[in-house]
């Protein structure tokens, strides 16, 4: 499609999904949020540390007492232990090495071609459900949904006259709904394996639990 077309198509940004986006965009970076986060339950840790709680812990059978983390000795424990719950975190070597598959697939054009296949190909009445689909498919390739159809959705739908918050938005709720529901077995089976075997092998050490195990479930 044309730039002219694309520029007379597109819809205005007005309305509802304006003040959506206006209010977005003057939200911090994501990874602000999440530091303002652990600011704020570091200074309410440090404040509830010197409430008395009546609440019993039924394994020990003493108070539950919150624990300041800022104290000398948290916050070093804090930063000794970065990179060992880093290393040990069970997801991370599954998407590190799935994340080397997609990389090659992104680079070489293959994913967004499909992508953009499927798209274009599509009525225009069609454009939302397709986008969800796509989105819920997407998640084959474990993040690709996230950096492709989510931005992808917003151009498809600004080309088609429509305003790209709602493509987004569509792409959206079909790449986290197809997280962890999908059609066919996908990066996160493995991955949920083994939460799953760690949590039975507390009940039994010598349960070994098959990839597929969470399949009724994220289907």
């Amino acid at each position: 499609m044309s730039a002219e077309k694309v520029a007379a198509n597109a819809a205005p940004t007005t309305g509802f999904l304006a003040t959506v986006e206006r209010v977005g965009n003057k939200l911090p970076d994501p990874a602000m949020l999440f530091v303002g986060l652990l600011g704020i339950v570091w200074i309410l840790s440090w404040l509830l540390s010197y409430i008395s709680f009546d609440v019993i812990d039924p394994r020990s059978g003493e108070a539950i007492v919150v624990i300041n983390q800022l104290s000398g000795t948290s916050i070093t424990a804090f930063l000794t232990g970065l990179v060992t719950n880093f290393v040990t975190f069970g997801p991370v070597g599954t998407v590190l090495v799935a994340m080397l598959g997609i990389g090659v697939a992104e680079h070489s054009g293959f994913i967004t071609t499909g992508i953009r296949a499927l798209l274009n190909v599509t009525a225009k009445w069609l454009l939302t459900p397709m986008v969800i689909l796509v989105g819920i498919v997407s998640h084959s390739a474990v993040d690709a949904g996230y950096v492709l159809v989510i931005p992808l959705g917003g151009v498809i739908f600004y080309a088609a006259g429509r305003h790209p918050l709602a493509g987004i938005a569509a792409a959206f709720a079909g790449v986290s709904g197809g997280f962890s529901a999908n059609f066919v077995p996908s990066s996160l089976d493995p991955l949920l394996q083994g939460l799953t075997q760690g949590g039975a092998q507390l009940l039994d050490p010598s349960i070994e639990v098959n990839t597929l195990n969470n399949y009724f479930f994220t289907t």
